[in-house]
């Protein structure tokens, strides 16, 4: 769907225009040094740097499809750019970048933009990384008063020689540049909150450039020529197929990188914004279309290739650009520069713009971005990605990267691990971890006849998938072995109850219970697959394949999405049957000559979930709850959590009875010892928690899509007070943070909040953590250090959950991190 913007009339106009021009002035004043940089690194006119800001601004700001995004010369580009200036020169590059505009637009003509993102974030990240540490090491010589080599590998190389060979006045320039952009945004007290309004690359190169020109050092400063002698496209001249290389790398790249800054800045207006203050969503193929359009014009006006960029665009948002004329505004502002501020940008030593882009460079090497490659086990693709963009350019890096990409995904789902044990018991343990596939049969089938035809078997499935061919497998063996007299159990993960019956594989490749063990807590035995159960195993086999429920079975009667009608038949038909259990007879109700008045809707669904448990799961857990009965409760954690129907507590910590002390309100809040309206039932449960129970843990787990955080971010003023109006008053302080710039903000690894309701759920975890430390038995106990506070977010619409992290990230976030499933 294209997204369209609201209706605007002349007076929203107006009013946005002055947060435009606010937010424009910080964007040039970022954009000069950068694009000056950024073609000094490139090898190219410095002047085409300015060219392609101006065009960057006004050309895609008015035609692209991302509102706040401001593009211009990236650094992502860089290396692209600086190769085909030194094989082809610099006229025929610019040509090569109109080409190269002609591609985009024709893309944007198929909608393909979407299909750009598919490739694998860890080559994108590595890509990037690579192109980083090719801009560091290129700059490093020139902030050491040397010049760069040709390539990365000759820049390594050259690294001794040029430490030999140091230039004290060109390094000096350079460390005081860097000091200042690193300490820039950490300066503290009210005089340093007001100067943190300017932005830190600024700072760094009016401060270095002004101490060079008071100083009289002497050292190569910009030098911008007459535009009379300004460079234009040239006719293309070289081998067609590496022209064509080169137009592709440049397509490739520039569409890939700008397409991905505008899905970030989305989500950073998302995180930032109310729905109300916000511009509508990025149209990819507009924008592809809008860059292509800036990279035919800045090409054709001798200015450097154009692409998204994120630094620029953090700053339009944060600045509080309201519309894409902050971004043509900005354009504008570069454009008079390039012509008035000459004699000004001529003091600039070209060491400040080296080591602006440098550090620059080593930014691009994320540390946010190498944690969340390595949790999901792509750090291999990441690493192997960036040596080849280092070692070989970027083209030929990206496909590196994709067949070691291709390679592991096609090694994860061949490599399967199959074992077989004999216990002391006698008992016969089959192991098989990994994806079950054809690939896997010939090993499966060679262990499983190993087996003793009367032994009795465990075959424990540690396993997402499983293809027919290895359902089969299986299938066939068991019959065969409880034919010969043999006996089996089937499980899954954490010896979790599993069915091999029927003719499903989908319903087999499941490692989870399907005849409701999996609430029954951790290690319990499942039934024995014995002949002589054959038929209680087919009359659960088919009460258990609805679809919507697999493998939760036990909650069936829970399935919203069945007719009422039904549901209430079988709610009556499930008392009926409890009724019937109880009297410990059946009676015929026609011959009785009456009826069985149906049972109120919500009551047959209790009495028929109750009935589930005494059959499926109490006979599971008797023996465990009958020990904990005797033995007294002794969990190990507290877990204060949202009372939202969606949140499963055993379900999403594996928990089992006696495991969790569980506390859940409206939030997952956590009132403040002595607050106004305070709750003393959670602070009661907390202190029986800490003092009498002894918890070594507690955790806070907020949720998505959390109908508490959403009633605080929509609540007005004045509005009377209502029970539940004066509890999330609790969560005030959750919000007064996220709105704070004093605090570290929450995210989630690897992506920004999708939106502020996420936004606010994340950081409410965050607070209520904050409020744990104010109670007084947990403070002592954090002081003795026995006691452990824990942060946990679960997103309901992607089963996944986030820990939150300890410390704060490379940005200074609280960053919650997936926690994925065991290798």
């Amino acid at each position: 769907m294209t997204a369209t913007s609201p209706t605007r009339t002349p007076r929203g106009v107006r009013k946005d225009l002055p947060a435009d021009l606010s937010a424009s002035i910080t964007v040039f004043l970022i954009a000069i040094p950068l694009s000056l940089g950024i073609a000094l690194a490139t090898g190219a006119p410095l002047q085409a740097g300015l060219v392609a800001a101006a065009v960057g601004g006004i050309v895609a700001g008015r035609l692209g499809g991302a509102p706040l995004q401001v593009s211009g010369p990236a650094a992502g580009l860089t290396v692209v750019t600086a190769e085909l200036i030194q094989r082809y020169g610099w006229r025929t590059t610019c040509a090569i970048t109109v080409l190269a505009g002609v591609c985009q637009l024709g893309l944007a003509a198929l909608r393909t933009a979407r299909s750009a993102l598919m490739v694998s974030p860890a080559i994108v990240h590595g890509m990037l990384a690579g192109i980083g540490v090719t801009i560091a090491l290129a700059q490093l010589h020139i902030v050491l008063g040397g010049t760069p080599q040709s390539s990365a590998v000759a820049n390594v190389l050259g690294l001794p020689g040029q430490l030999a060979d140091l230039h004290p006045v060109a390094l000096g320039v350079s460390a005081l540049t860097l000091l200042v952009l690193l300490g820039w945004p950490r300066l503290p007290g009210p005089a340093g909150r007001a100067l943190r309004k300017v932005p830190a690359p600024l700072a760094a190169v009016a401060t270095a450039t002004a101490f060079a020109a008071l100083a009289g050092l002497s050292l190569p400063r910009v030098d911008l020529p007459s535009w009379r002698s300004h460079a234009l496209p040239e006719m293309p001249e070289g081998p067609v197929l590496g022209l064509i290389a080169a137009v592709l790398t440049i397509t490739l790249v520039g569409s890939v990188e700008s397409l991905l800054s505008a899905v970030a800045t989305d989500k950073l207006i998302a995180s930032e914004r109310g729905t109300d203050n916000r511009p509508p969503r990025a149209d990819l193929d507009r924008e592809l279309r809008g860059q292509g359009a800036a990279n035919i014009v800045s090409g054709a006006l001798g200015g450097l290739p154009i692409t998204g960029v994120a630094v620029r665009s953090v700053a339009n948002v944060k600045s509080g650009a309201a519309s894409r004329k902050s971004s043509m505004m900005h354009g504008f502002w570069v454009l008079l520069a390039a012509f008035l501020l000459v004699p000004l940008l001529d003091l600039i030593p070209l060491a400040t713009l080296a080591a602006l882009v440098m550090a620059v460079g080593v930014q691009m090497v994320s540390i946010t971005h190498l944690r969340s490659v390595t949790r999901h086990r792509e750090a291999l693709v990441y690493g192997t990605t960036i040596v080849a963009v280092v070692l070989g350019g970027v083209l030929e890096g990206v496909a590196v990267g994709i067949a070691v990409a291709v390679a592991l995904a096609l090694h994860r789902l061949a490599r399967t691990r199959i074992t077989l044990e004999r216990l002391d018991s006698g008992v016969h343990r089959v192991r098989a971890r990994g994806q079950l596939t054809f690939l896997a049969v010939p090993r499966l089938s060679r262990v499983l006849n190993q087996i003793p035809h009367d032994a009795h078997t465990v075959v424990e499935l540690d396993g997402s998938f499983m293809d027919h061919a290895a359902y089969e497998t299986i299938q066939d063996w068991q019959q065969s072995h409880l034919a010969h007299g043999g006996s089996l159990e089937v499980t899954g993960r954490s010896g979790q109850a599993a069915r091999i019956t029927g003719a499903d594989p989908d319903a087999a490749g499941t490692a989870d219970s399907s005849d409701g063990t999996h609430g029954a807590g951790r290690g319990h035995d499942a039934r024995h697959a014995d002949g002589g159960h054959q038929g209680e195993r087919s009359r659960r086999g088919q009460r258990g394949t609805h679809q919507c429920c697999r493998p939760w079975t036990p909650w069936q009667n829970h399935c919203d999405h069945r007719a009422p009608s039904t549901r209430t038949a079988t709610a009556t038909t499930a008392a009926a049957a409890v009724a019937a259990n109880a009297d410990g007879n059946v009676e015929d109700d026609g011959a009785q000559g009456r009826t069985t008045a149906p049972r109120r809707r919500g009551a047959g669904q209790l009495a028929s979930g109750i009935s589930a448990f005494q059959r499926d799961t109490a006979p599971h857990v008797r023996d465990e709850l009958a020990r904990l009965a005797r033995e007294g409760q002794r969990p190990s954690q507290l877990f204060i959590t949202c009372a939202d129907s969606r949140l499963v507590t055993s379900m999403i910590t594996a928990s089992g009875p006696g495991d969790l002390f569980t506390v859940r309100n409206v939030g997952n809040l956590v009132p403040l010892p002595g607050a106004e309206s305070t709750d003393d039932s959670v602070a009661a449960a907390i202190e029986y928690a800490v003092d009498v129970l002894q918890v070594e843990s507690i955790t806070v787990c907020g949720h998505s899509g959390c109908g508490a955080m959403q009633a605080l971010l929509s609540s007005a003023p004045g509005v009377a007070m209502s029970p539940l109006r004066r509890w999330l008053r609790h969560g005030l302080p959750s919000l007064e943070r996220m709105a704070s710039r004093h605090h570290a903000w929450a995210r989630i690894a690897g992506r920004l909040p999708a939106d502020a309701v996420e936004q606010l759920c994340l950081t409410n975890v965050v607070q209520q953590l904050e409020h744990l430390k104010a109670h007084e038995s947990v403070a002592r106990r954090l002081a003795d250090g026995t006691l452990e506070l824990h942060g946990m977010y679960f997103h309901v619409g992607e089963a996944q959950a986030y820990l939150l992290s300890e410390g704060e990230d490379f940005f200074d976030c609280r960053v919650f991190d997936t926690v994925g499933q065991p290798v």
